[in-house]
């Protein structure tokens, strides 16, 4: 934010050189605060420096002030990060002083690291502390060199109408970004960019709220207006009523052109652990299929995606007959998502696995 109110502070003197510091000061802020100028801001005069220099004895209060200063798109990641508490455990045990000490001097703002970077050093921070403590990495971390590797599967033209791309198990939005990435890298001139920019939306769902708050700060630093991703449970209808939200890109109303996933594995959807009772309202409809075992839902996230295609169209008559060529944008939907091996293998025949791996082929 520093950086972004010098850089207005120049900008303004240079209209009005005659303006007062104080006159210079409120103008900036008003700035500061109107969304279509940042997009996020701080009502504060707090920066993390200030806060550390001013007297100690003040210095929870005054980070408290600062962090409670941002507009609301950013309170809600901190919200959803639950910083708030983590200042009082900081404080606890005499940290916070010494943590911004450490950061005031680090370069981390977005001329330095892009959001994509900030993600990637969260995700590798979250393999790390994973491996550590026995569990399942793959419920955070997919490794870019494979997100690469499915969206060169996937076939995504530049696109010359509307396009979009779906993760329902988005985690801080990795796959998403690598593959508007690969899309604006491919662009060969300004005008393909600018089709990708206008005409490709990216649509995501993330149950874990630290994830998605990571996700959410890496929208906010690229301010994409293209981007959006809802918290929630995206295997589960949405209920307003309800605390926990659902699924918030429901079909039929919500398809989309390409979708890739990396579902967490081996998700506990039924019993008195999951919320089986929600899921078994779509039985009939997008899990028809059939139900997995109540301790893996990866084959429910497959059907979510499944139920989210967009048919192919066939050229109507004189035409060649055949669907549209793969790579163009009327082609259907392509879905490219990552396994363990339990949901490709497990299950005799007849059960719900088997069941649900007959009904895919069978309806190609």
């Amino acid at each position: 934010m520093l950086a972004w109110r010098e850089a207005k502070r120049a900008e303004v003197l240079a209209k009005r050189p005659k303006l007062t510091e104080k006159e210079l000061a409120k103008l900036v802020k008003e700035l500061e605060l109107n969304p279509k100028q940042s997009p996020f801001a701080n009502k504060t005069n707090w920066t993390l420096r200030k806060v550390y220099e001013e007297d100690h004895a003040l210095l929870e209060a005054n980070f408290r002030a600062y962090i409670n200063g941002f507009s609301k798109n950013v309170d809600d990641i901190i919200e959803h990060f639950s910083y708030r508490a983590t200042i009082g455990t900081m404080v606890k045990n005499n940290r916070l002083a010494p943590i911004l000490n450490q950061y005031k001097e680090l370069a981390l703002g977005p001329d330095q690291l892009s959001g994509l970077e900030m993600g990637y050093i969260y995700e590798e921070l979250l393999r790390r502390f994973s491996e550590q403590s026995g569990e399942e990495a793959g419920d955070h971390f997919t490794p870019r060199e494979v997100i690469r590797l499915m969206v060169e599967l996937l076939e995504i033209p530049i696109p010359d109408r509307h396009f979009s791309i779906y993760d329902p198990a988005a985690g801080t939005g990795g796959m998403l970004s690598v593959a508007k990435e690969h899309l604006l890298d491919r662009a060969a001139t300004p005008v393909e960019r600018e089709r990708v920019e206008n005409l490709l939306t990216v649509h995501g769902q993330e149950l874990s709220p630290t994830n998605y708050a990571v996700c959410q700060a890496d929208l906010i630093i690229k301010n994409d207006q293209q981007v959006k991703i809802f918290l929630g449970n995206s295997l589960i209808p949405h209920d307003p009523r309800s605390r926990d939200p659902g699924d918030q890109w429901p079909e039929p109303k919500h398809r989309f052109n390409r979708m890739l996933s990396n579902p967490p594995f081996g998700v506990t959807w039924g019993g008195k652990d999951g919320y089986e009772t929600e899921t078994r309202k779509l039985e009939t409809t997008r899990y028809r299929a059939g139900m997995p075992r109540v301790n893996d839902g990866a084959m429910l996230f497959l059907q979510t995606m499944l139920a989210k295609m967009i048919p192919f169209v066939v050229p109507p008559s004189g035409g060649s007959g055949e669907p549209a060529k793969a790579g163009t944008t009327n082609d259907g939907s392509r879905i490219a998502i990552i396994f363990n091996g339990s949901p490709l293998s497990n299950g005799d025949c007849g059960s719900g696995e088997s069941e649900i791996r007959r009904w895919i082929l069978e309806n190609d």
